[in-house]
């Protein structure tokens, strides 16, 4: 992370930019640097300051957040923190953003906001931009039109599935393996790190564009092949054994590894209900939720997979899972779908790993 963070915020409202600005300028490590009214404006702001990080408006005139992004991710990449409303369009827009390479969001506030829930909104946009300072942000890499859809598992069961943890950059990274993969595909749950007013759109835009069918988990639904199940955005996602399959079941217990949902109470779940006949992948994302569960499932025999540093947007939930000894492969982002069937073919082919 730099030294010191230099932000431009780009916001048509000014009021709107004098709140995310109190907030960002209270922070020493954090300066303001620029404020811009529209895409045009901060164009400009932008090449006169060579800021670390970006706040950016969803709706604004003359171009529109997500066109700018665009523009943004094509030809002169950096670290992008969204601001949006809580509307069913402003969810929709914000995980579009985070498909086009945004690093991250907050929730607009609708008025200037006092007391408590200015130091909220303070101390979330501080944290956020300075994850984004350590973002690893590159050439966005669109879904091709005509994915190649990899070939389905020999077998077609229920008693094999994958489980997949992942925090920042995992919108974008489980939208590209989810992209690739047959109709047919295993059972697979995921755990996002994501708010529960936006995880429903993230499922629906998942469902649009994948073959497999994608929906919130809920309680009690089977595991079954061709389905993916993302935890809701406030509640944790388990799995339990149910006969010679398995079923989803969602928590209201506190947050773990200060997160809810917690990708360690999935994986943990997974290692105690399927030992070997699971997979699990741990993708982009800071911090360590995850490690423990993954050293887990490892531990019960399951083959796990973890994100390569060069291809994280934030290296830390894998490097924390390699670390904790729960990565058996490590692989860019590229190779995880078609290791992911792989290893579920492998199931019952190779030894227990201890």
């Amino acid at each position: 992370m730099p030294k010191h963070i230099r932000v431009v915020i780009v916001d048509d409202s000014a009021l709107m930019r004098q709140i995310l600005a109190e907030a960002l300028g209270g922070d020493g490590a954090i300066t303001v640097v620029g404020t811009a009214r529209d895409p045009y404006e901060a164009r400009e702001v932008i090449k006169t300051t060579n800021p670390d990080v970006v706040t950016l408006d969803v709706e604004m005139p003359r171009m529109d957040g997500l066109s700018f992004l665009e523009k943004i991710m094509t030809l002169r990449p950096m670290p992008v923190v969204m601001v949006s409303t809580l509307t069913k369009e402003g969810s929709d827009a914000t995980i579009k953003a985070l498909e086009l390479g945004a690093v991250d969001y907050v929730a607009k506030p609708s008025a200037h906001p006092q007391g408590d829930a200015f130091a909220e909104l303070r101390d979330q946009l501080v944290e956020k931009v300075k994850l984004a300072a350590l973002a690893r942000v590159g050439i966005r890499r669109p879904v091709p039109a005509h994915p190649n859809i990899l070939p389905p598992p020999r077998l077609r069961t229920s008693s094999r599935f994958i489980a997949i943890g992942a925090s920042t950059g995992g919108v974008e990274r489980i939208r590209d393996i989810l992209s690739v993969l047959p109709a047919e595909c295993p059972p697979i749950v995921i755990a996002q790190h994501m708010g529960p007013s936006y995880v429903a759109s993230f499922a629906q835009r998942l469902d649009k564009m994948s073959l497999p069918r994608v929906e919130l988990a809920t309680e009690g639904a089977k595991l079954l092949p061709g389905h993916i199940f993302i935890a809701p955005g406030d509640r944790h996602l388990a799995v339990v054994r149910d006969g010679g399959g398995y079923h989803c079941h969602l928590e209201d217990s506190p947050p773990v590894s200060g997160h809810r949902p917690s990708v360690d109470v999935l994986f943990h779940s997974v290692a105690k209900a399927a030992a070997g006949n699971a997979v699990g992948v741990i993708l982009s994302g800071m911090g360590r939720d995850g490690a423990s569960g993954m050293a887990a499932m490892r531990q019960a025999g399951a083959h796990t997979i973890g994100e390569t540093e060069s291809s994280c947007v934030v290296y830390g939930m894998p490097k924390c899972a390699k670390e904790a000894g729960g990565v058996v492969v490590e692989l860019p982002l590229a190779q995880i779908p078609a290791e992911m069937l792989r290893a579920i073919d492998a199931i019952g082919e190779r030894p227990r790993t201890n």
